[in-house]
């Protein structure tokens, strides 16, 4: 009964209430912030010749899994790497473990790459996005099962949060133009 009433419990899907301005990034995921660095994008995307800001989120297994985009725009790619399943909460994560990438482009032109990491625990990455699909900002993309952790990157936004600090998917300010 308890194990039925957890996994209830973990897919939960609260609604948001995002502030609907894309001079903002928001939260993609609930979470604590890991780790903020500046980087090349991601190689996976053609990126690596860019220099992004990283934001790290961490998903316990007690966080709502549900990822959401940070800003409006139009998905540019969808790319799913297989990996291993390492702790979501180490830096190599970022490299090794399974993760899905969900780059998207606003209106300005500006790109966002969203990254969904698989973790210790977590077996199951679920885009529910596709190529080409129009996003408001705050809608959902999917969901990471079980602890993970999200990535985003971005540029021309300065960061407004600190490691340690705890998000909101669609609803904490992550950055501003």
């Amino acid at each position: 009964f308890m194990l039925t009433v957890w996994v209830y419990y973990f897919f939960r899907d609260p609604e948001r209430f995002p502030i609907n301005n894309d001079t903002y990034l928001l939260s993609p995921a609930d979470g604590v912030i890991s780790q903020i660095v500046e980087t090349n994008g991601p190689i996976e995307l053609g990126l690596e010749q860019k220099k992004f800001t990283r934001v790290s989120i961490f998903m316990n297994v007690f966080n709502c899994h549900v990822n959401r985009t940070p800003l409006s725009g139009k998905i540019n790619k969808v790319f799913y790497k297989k990996g291993k399943y390492i702790n979501a909460s180490f830096d190599k994560a970022s490299e090794e473990n399974e993760r899905n990438y969900v780059k998207v482009v606003d209106s300005r032109g500006h790109e966002i790459v969203l990254v969904q990491i698989a973790g210790l625990i977590a077996r199951r990455i679920v885009c529910e996005s596709e190529e080409n699909q129009e996003l408001q900002q705050g809608s959902r993309i999917g969901m990471i099962r079980f602890g993970s952790r999200v990535d985003l990157y971005f540029e021309n936004f300065s960061s407004l949060v600190k490691v340690n600090q705890k998000t909101i998917a669609g609803e904490t300010l992550l950055a501003k133009k």
